[in-house]
């Protein structure tokens, strides 16, 4: 973690931590973060002094990392104890004075009465007096540094009689030659002293750090090197300076802490007191900007003028690339030569300003951020303008053409140089590559700081194209905390620097898109309307194609009988149009949209459109849509053979892209297969997942299709309770995916009915799926309710070998693995009326083959079409049933489960008994004495059924529902079936 420090400005070396006082460490030191390994060490070290057993550690590291922070915690530690200290400093202000460190060490010990009368050192008595008394060290120069460096160990070894002592010389990398002689020699003898050395250093090429290595290699001392802070650290070190909680820090601040001051103690520690003045909200306060604080800006400037007028120019122009810089065409602007070049990169690795990046010997970085924002922040507006042209004009020179990244260094660059149009072409043609290498966000990231370069002076085209791609980008990314603001000035002329109304009808079909995503249909149909009326009545291809794929976006997102209709003639005009005027991103988002719209009725159809998106898509390298079509490919396959691993590749590729609107859709139907498949427990947590990223981007259309696959997890386990809670979460959210509405009734509530043995309520709500189907036709994302309704259909009669024709032929209905095991089943039931058993028994078989990759579902039909299979001599009823009971038994289904038992008692089969299930039993009621079936005719009497229908439901004669209602009452308390209900009511399922 890290360390408070208490240096200000105006000390020698602001890029430093804190020196202690003369008397002591600084009583404000504050709590040491992070260094609890390395001040273990020390402490051994003072223990084993107060014993009598001296020891020495050099602590090393770069500017700022806490080096005297260390030490200033050593002292506090060791004055705790009792044991005596002393500490001195190296010092750069001023001609170099001799001993300096040894001579305030020795002061402060005269300072707290703890120097020994000089008798007391024999003969080494006056070699100190001389040390302490003479300045400039002239009386010395007849001592050898031996006799001095004895003189010292001596009174160091008298101080620390019986209690200890700890000598702290910091700074050494700054020390006279006589002081580091000195050191040596103690080092050499402090063993058996009792006598602590702490000695700090720079870790840069010196004789401090050559001692240093000398002392660990022969064990004459430890060395510790200590390293920067780690985002926990950091975490820790923001909540202490701003006097909260970890948990009350946003992760945002410390990220931005982190990464600012890349961990070094003292600049972090300078950074949050530059914010301690602003106003940060609970999140971290995401809009905040860093400046650099003045203590770190001089430290900067103090290192780098070290390097030379030419380290400094070098420099200033390294800044303007941001934190990481090309050394060769730095170089070629500044006109250097090799051996210039090198020694420049040394000096400035030596001041820790700068660090290698990467492998080669061509890359660097700044060793924090704001370093370079500091270099940067020091250049004049004309002497930025210049650097940054001078800067370009290499940078094009070097690499003809831009390739890779330098395209966005170059738009940079010409942006700091102000020539803002060609920054804007740059930046455009830097995200075009990027979204044609799959980095979305790089795109985004690009495209917005290209936006905010926007001024009144930008002529219309530039802007027209940057708020294009951006858009683009946006909409492809889900970052629509990014959408710009001036967009409301696009409808009129004059508005938002006067782009052309084709363009702007453009952006505003653009924008409808972005709505659709985030499931505001009538934002969508705002944007589209006024991009319609933008475009006038003789719009080029171009600008038609653009608007006519919104308005088949805009038409899929709202309730219409012939919405599906419309969509497909805007599409295929859109397709069109995108085809005459060469635009493949368009003509892509068309075709996509006929294949969706058709691949319910004709798959080959949908199928080749994908194909054709996946074409254009690796021609024209717009990897976003070509993995849109692997999606939507994949679900074609998967809807068939069940198989949805490559759609969860599909995904992956998507989210790696930065697409996530597609990755996210993508989730919900992957979260549907899972629970078809009874992996609850995978897809209650692939959909928590979902609905939290969801919700934060605002995802409206993703969030309901989320919320839909909830409910259906709850369904499918027969939980009506938290069903219903689902359900409520999405009623907000229906408008947002049409479809989701007849699905809630098809999907979710029908098959939970159906688990609770409630047929007519279950095919009131498949009436109720189909009636909404009817008013707005879904595109086939959640088919699957159609084979469930033609089997009950045929079950009860109503429906015959007509209707089953008509769901069988159409891709959505019989065509998809789900639906093949109901169609496949109403096909038999049909079969064995007609007096086909054998035919119906392979139908059968086939259907509960289709069906074996869903339990819940292939068990529900085994016990729908039992009774039909027994009256009529086909299948294995008794087989069936058996495996059902044991299924539902198991997931704790009782009401299903009693009803294939009843069936199964009807068919004259031995039934085996279930004495489990009494934990369904509420405590209260199983004190009172009521049994399992008591229960469940105890819940269907809270809803106030008569015994007829309880009987019918629970498969048992109304006589033994009698029998059990009295039990109920008289073990309740209660007088009559009115009174119970009433205060059962929270039984009622």
């Amino acid at each position: 973690m890290t360390e408070s420090n208490d240096r200000t400005a105006t000390d020698p070396d602001p890029d430093l931590d804190p020196a202690p006082g003369p008397d002591g460490p600084h009583p404000g030191r504050g709590e040491l973060i992070g260094r609890e390994a390395e001040m273990g060490q020390v402490v051994s070290l003072l223990t084993a002094a107060r014993s009598g057993q001296g020891g020495a550690v050099f602590v090393t590291g770069e500017p700022g990392v806490g080096r005297t922070r260390l030490a200033a915690e050593a002292l506090a530690v060791a004055a705790e104890a009792d044991m005596a200290t002393a500490q001195g400093r190296a010092g750069t202000v001023g001609s170099v004075v001799p001993y300096r460190p040894l001579v305030e060490a020795l002061l402060s010990l005269a300072r707290a009465g703890l120097l020994p009368d000089p008798d007391e050192l024999g003969r080494y008595g006056p070699v100190l007096t001389r040390l302490l008394t003479d300045s400039r060290g002239t009386g010395l120069a007849a001592e050898s540094y031996v006799v001095i460096a004895e003189a010292v160990l001596r009174l160091l070894t008298v101080v620390g009689r019986q209690r200890g002592c700890l000598l702290v010389l910091d700074d050494l990398h700054d020390a006279d030659a006589g002081t580091l002689a000195i050191v040596e020699y103690l080092l050499d003898n402090i063993g058996h002293q009792p006598v602590v050395l702490l000695l700090t250093a720079r870790r840069e090429p010196c004789a401090a750090t050559e001692l240093a290595a000398g002392a660990r290699q022969r064990g004459a001392g430890a060395l510790l090197e200590l390293s920067p802070l780690g985002r926990p650290e950091v975490h820790l070190l923001v909540a202490a300076e701003l006097g909260t909680t970890p948990a009350e820090v946003g992760p945002d601040l410390v990220d931005r802490t982190a990464a600012a001051s890349a961990g070094i103690p003292f600049v972090a520690k300078e950074l949050i007191h530059e914010l301690a003045g602003r106003a940060l909200d609970d999140t971290g306060a995401g809009s905040v900007s860093f400046s650099v604080p003045s203590a770190v800006a001089d430290g900067v400037r103090r290192r780098a003028g070290g390097l030379g007028p030419r380290g400094v120019e070098f420099l200033s122009m390294a800044a303007l690339f941001g934190t990481r810089f090309p050394a060769p065409v730095l170089q070629h602007a500044l006109g250097c030569d090799p051996g210039e070049l090198f020694a420049i990169l040394r000096a400035a690795v030596a001041s820790h300003l700068i660090v290698p990046d990467g492998p080669d010997t061509q890359g660097y970085a700044f060793r924090y951020p704001l370093a370079a924002q500091a270099l940067r922040d020091d250049l004049g507006p004309g002497e930025r303008a210049g650097c940054a042209r001078r800067a370009a004009r290499a940078l094009a020179e070097l690499y003809p053409g831009l390739p890779g990244a330098w395209c966005a260094h170059a738009a940079e660059l010409h942006a700091q140089a102000g020539d803002t149009e060609e920054s804007l072409r740059l930046s455009c043609e830097a995200a075009e590559r990027a979204m044609t290498e799959g980095a979305v966000e790089r795109a985004v990231d690009l495209l917005v700081r290209a936006h905010r370069r926007i001024g009144p002076g930008t002529a219309p085209e530039p802007h027209a194209t940057i708020l294009e791609h951006l858009l683009d980008a946006i909409a492809c990314s889900a970052r629509f905390d990014l959408l710009p603001e001036p967009v409301a000035g696009l409808e009129t002329p004059g508005g938002e620097h006067d782009l052309p109304a084709p363009r702007r009808a453009g952006l505003h079909a653009r924008l409808a898109g972005i709505e659709v995503l985030r499931g505001r249909p009538a934002e969508a149909l705002r944007h589209l309307d006024t991009a319609r009326w933008l475009l006038g009545d003789r719009p080029t291809d171009a600008h038609a194609a653009l608007v006519d794929v919104a308005a088949a976006h805009v038409e899929l997102s709202g309730p219409a009988p012939d919405r599906l209709r419309t969509a497909a003639l805007f599409a295929r005009r859109a397709a069109d149009a995108a085809e005459c005027a060469d635009l493949p991103a368009v003509a892509c988002e068309a075709l996509l949209v006929l294949g969706q719209l058709s691949w319910q009725q004709d798959e080959p159809t949908a199928i080749a459109h994908f194909l054709r998106v996946r074409a254009i898509a690796h021609a024209r390298r717009l990897p976003v849509h070509r993995v849109s079509a692997d999606v939507c490919l994949a679900r074609v396959a998967a809807r068939r053979d069940g198989r949805p691993a490559p759609v969860e590749q599909a995904r992956q590729e998507a989210l790696r892209m930065g697409a996530l609107p597609l990755a996210y859709e993508t989730d919900a139907l992957l979260a549907l297969d899972q629970v078809r498949r009874c992996a609850f427990e995978a897809a209650g947590d692939r959909i928590r997942e979902g609905v939290a990223e969801a919700t934060r981007r605002g995802l409206g259309r993703a969030l309901s299709m989320l919320r839909l696959a909830d409910a259906v997890r709850y369904a499918h386990q027969g939980r009506r309770a938290e069903m219903a809670g689902a359900l409520e979460r999405l009623a907000p959210l229906v408008d947002a995916a049409p479809g989701v509405r007849a699905a809630s009734y098809g999907l979710a509530r029908a098959f939970c009915s159906l688990l609770e043995e409630r047929h007519d309520a279950a095919e009131q709500e498949l009436a109720q799926a189909l009636a909404h189907d009817a008013e707005s036709p879904a595109t086939g994302e959640f088919d699957g309710h159609r084979g469930v309704m033609l089997l009950l259909g045929v079950l009860a009669g109503r429906m015959g070998r007509r209707h089953h024709t008509g769901v069988a032929e159409a891709a959505g209905g019989g065509g998809t693995r789900w639906n093949r095991q109901f169609v496949g089943l109403a096909h038999a039931v049909l079969l064995g009326r007609e007096g086909r058993p054998g035919e119906a028994t392979a139908a059968a078989s086939a259907a509960l083959e289709a069906g074996e990759l869903y339990p819940m579902a292939r068990h529900l039909c085994r016990r729908l079409v039992a009774r039909s299979a027994y009256e009529d001599g086909w299948g294995a009823p008794v087989d069936w049933l058996r495996e059902a009971e044991e299924h539902f038994h198991g997931a704790g289904l009782g009401t299903v489960a009693g009803a294939c038992r009843a069936l199964l008692r009807g068919m004259g089969a031995p039934v085996r008994q279930r004495r489990t299930g009494t934990e369904q039993v509420p405590p209260d009621l199983r004190r009172r004495g009521i049994t399992v079936r008591e229960f469940e005719v105890a819940r269907l009497l809270a809803e106030r059924i008569g015994n007829k229908d309880i009987a019918g439901r629970l498969h048992i004669s109304p006589r033994t529902v009698e029998k059990h209602v009295a039990s109920v009452l008289q073990k309740t308390g209660h007088p009559n079936r009115a009174a119970f209900a009433s205060a059962a009511r929270d039984l009622a399922t």
